[in-house]
């Protein structure tokens, strides 16, 4: 039986909250005095490793120009590194400097502790359970339809506000 429209609507609301909730608590956890986004960047420059400033884009739904700043001020600061691609000298490729790697490194173990003193009262089972459903709902987002789906939407309603 397909999802109801309700508890779709509920979903929404909880993952919007839920994500909001984990940026306010996690981010006292960060030390490192860099915006949100720029962490953002970082995150999932560790998880995709070096690849063109294009596909990190695509990974990030964020515009190139929008992340062409970030990906400047992430190699002015050092923890980003940039260089032409050798297989096409007009395209960047950017991976992670080693200072970026340590600032994560740093950055995971606080969150981490964090969220560990956080969930104090779960168990270990229940910790995997939620675990298995985030990962779950992320495939679930993150499959090509879907991407292309909801990219496809933020394009035609560029600067509209939603929730």
């Amino acid at each position: 039986m397909a999802v109801q429209t309700a508890t779709a609507e509920d979903l929404v609301e909880e993952v919007f909250l839920f994500g909001r909730a984990l940026r306010n608590i996690l981010g006292g956890a960060d030390t490192s005095g860099l915006p949100p986004a720029l962490l953002g960047v970082l995150h999932v420059l560790a998880t995709v490793g070096q690849c063109r400033q294009m596909e990190l884009a695509s990974n990030l739904c964020v515009s190139q120009s929008s992340l062409s700043r970030q990906i400047a001020d992430l190699v002015d600061a050092g923890f980003v590194e940039r260089h032409a691609d050798p297989e096409d000298g007009r395209v960047s490729l950017v991976r992670l400097s080693d200072s970026g790697t340590e600032l994560l490194r740093a950055n995971r173990e606080r969150r981490a502790e964090r969220l560990r003193t956080l969930l104090g009262e779960w168990s270990e089972e229940e910790a995997h359970e939620a675990v298995t459903s985030l990962r779950r709902l992320k495939h679930t987002f993150m499959t090509p339809p879907v991407r292309r789906a909801v990219s496809d939407a933020v394009s035609q309603n560029q600067g509209r506000t939603h929730l």
